[in-house]
């Protein structure tokens, strides 16, 4: 979870792993009524794009896309953070939500686009959930860590992964994934808590995958106005922005009823909705023109 006024970011890749991995955030409580009506067929996407190596072949960290020329409809991307923790099943048990399905529901209502980054602990518990939004032609899944402890120390309280275990840690997300039937899944990763150094990238490299960060902090996370949280992410979205969200009804409740506002509102700015595979395309492309 995203503390919702700092905006240490962070966002990293991992394990290409041939993308067999990551599961999106709530969709609906039975996977197949009224929603899936209304959806295209699923298609097979094309393979996506990711960032060449950092400096010493660290793994390279995408922010935001290049700010769109005035000419053009300019781009933003919504992504979500799917949070549980390896320690909250117990939660989970006693009737906590960690899931959102009217959120999901919503996006596709709207038809907008999104990356949802899902911890493996979170496939585990909404494997039918996490199935379903990574069978959507509109979206397209990414990892966030099997246990969404931190890849850091101090990083708001988390307990923390020790650098020998980091790559093991997204394997076995990855391998939640494959296990719940994720199909659109792409190879990016979010680091829990935006908390990433060089240690964390040096450990993760040998995935070959793109860490993902954002410019727009939303600050949903444990957030009870949704008004403020639309005002938020309205007055810091540029062209090319990658917002961070949440998708865990528990934690960030207000999020579902602030997209109903963000979404017409960018959209009469002349704002268009894409996943962050169109985002980091479009950076390659720009950084091969040099």
């Amino acid at each position: 979870m995203i503390a919702p006024t700092r905006t240490q970011t962070a966002a990293c890749a991992l394990t290409a792993l041939a993308l067999t991995a990551l599961a999106a955030c709530g969709t609906d409580p039975a996977p197949g009524d009224r929603d899936k009506a209304a959806r295209p067929a699923a298609s097979a996407p094309p393979r996506p794009a990711t960032l060449a190596p950092g400096p010493a072949g660290l793994t390279p960290v995408f922010k935001n896309a290049p700010r769109s020329p005035a000419s053009a409809a300019p781009a933003v991307a919504l992504t979500f953070d799917a949070d549980m923790t390896a320690d909250q099943g117990a939660r989970a048990a006693a009737g906590e939500r960690f899931d959102n399905p009217a959120l999901v529901s919503t996006l596709r209502r709207l038809k907008v686009p999104a990356t949802f980054f899902m911890t493996g602990r979170w496939a585990e518990e909404y494997p039918a959930q996490a199935k379903d939004i990574g069978r959507d032609p509109l979206f397209e899944v990414a990892n966030h860590s099997y246990s969404h402890y931190a890849f850091t120390d101090r990083c708001y309280g988390l307990p923390t992964v020790p650098a020998s275990r980091m790559r093991a840690d997204v394997e076995r997300a990855f391998a939640a994934f494959r296990k719940a039937g994720v199909e659109r899944q792409v190879p990016y990763f979010r680091f829990p808590g935006g908390c990433y150094d060089k240690r964390a990238l040096r450990a993760l490299a040998p995935g070959g995958v793109t860490a993902v960060q954002w410019d727009v902090v939303s600050g949903d996370a444990f957030a009870t106005d949704a008004d403020a949280v639309a005002r938020q992410v309205l007055d810091g979205v540029r062209p090319g922005s990658v917002v961070v969200m949440h998708c865990t009804r528990s934690a960030a409740p207000t999020t579902e009823r602030a997209l109903r506002t963000i979404v017409p509102k960018l959209r009469e700015r002349g704002f268009r909705f894409v996943r962050v595979s169109e985002q980091i395309r479009a950076a390659g492309e720009a950084r091969a023109r040099g």
